[in-house]
């Protein structure tokens, strides 16, 4: 097949499924050099007992309408969840060390018990084994980013899949990992430990962030320029996500403001701005 002039020329890891998985070992060889052999320190000590003071509390719902996905698939996501938190439930980051999801959490396989979820790869939602523990991912993103620890590696998918249904967090706001070549990491540069502690209620995945002192700070994040483009036949989403660092005294006086994530990425469903008019995507 010729190459169409007007399309970028395609990496040679689209072309065919063995170039594709090639380059994805490859990633993790290299992965697997910096984990164990880089000078980084990982965060791998744990304890059940809570640290004194809470940072950040956050819950994200289980089961959710996804399009017209598979019910199951949802469910074999709660036990794959189960498998993850409990990989790190209670995890202390020391200062200086780097928290890894995918070096904590492992490879999701059959024979460790993952089953067969919703993931979303290569522009498709489809079943995978493991498929859901980013729901984890974007649980742990939210309560970091109201906190002092410094993000390493994070990921966004690069399209969405299906419409708004119960959201809560702004669009863009959460961590897609693959394992491992897409991790997501975050470093503790302060000088006190963290911990990243979680459970389970009957419709909810509950998290939170501790840490051994209060911290004299609160965060707040919000979206700006949310909106939904037509271009080239195609819907995308795009936003802005930001972060405000708040004095406790002195009445939550806002001493910083800044930029932590813009994303741009294809909807794959027909947002309703433009299903309700016609005249928005001209």
């Amino acid at each position: 097949m010729k190459h169409r002039p007007d399309l970028p020329p395609r990496l040679l890891c689209q072309r065919h499924p063995i170039f594709y998985w090639m380059s994805v070992w490859q990633k993790r060889i290299v992965r697997y050099v910096h984990w164990y052999l880089g000078p980084e320190k990982f965060a791998s000590k744990r304890q059940s007992e809570g640290l004194s003071f809470r940072v950040k509390k956050h819950q994200s719902v289980l089961i959710r309408k996804m399009g017209d996905s598979d019910i199951q698939l949802q469910l074999n996501k709660v036990e794959n969840l189960k498998i993850a938190v409990s990989a790190m439930n209670g995890i202390l980051i020391y200062p200086g060390e780097t928290f890894s999801f995918c070096k904590l959490v492992g490879r999701p396989t059959q024979r460790r018990g993952f089953l067969k979820g919703i993931e979303l790869s290569r522009g498709e939602a489809r079943p995978g084994i493991g498929g859901g523990i980013c729901q984890l991912a974007n649980l742990i993103h939210w309560m970091v980013l109201h906190s002092p620890l410094t993000l390493v590696e994070r990921h966004h998918h690069s399209f969405d899949p299906f419409p708004d249904q119960g959201r809560v967090l702004p669009f863009g706001s959460g961590a897609t990992v693959f394992y491992n070549y897409r991790d997501y990491a975050f470093k503790n540069n302060s000088t006190q430990v963290f911990q990243l502690r979680f459970w389970f209620t009957e419709k909810c995945l509950e998290g939170e962030l501790r840490c051994q002192h209060e911290l004299p700070f609160t965060y707040t994040v919000f979206e700006k320029e949310h909106a939904f483009v037509f271009q080239n036949g195609k819907y995308f989403r795009k936003n802005e996500i930001w972060r405000s660092k708040c004095e406790k005294r002195h009445q939550g006086r806002v001493i910083e403001t800044e930029l932590v994530h813009r994303n741009f990425a294809e909807v794959k469903y027909v947002p309703e701005v433009f299903t309700e008019s016609p005249i928005a995507k001209k």
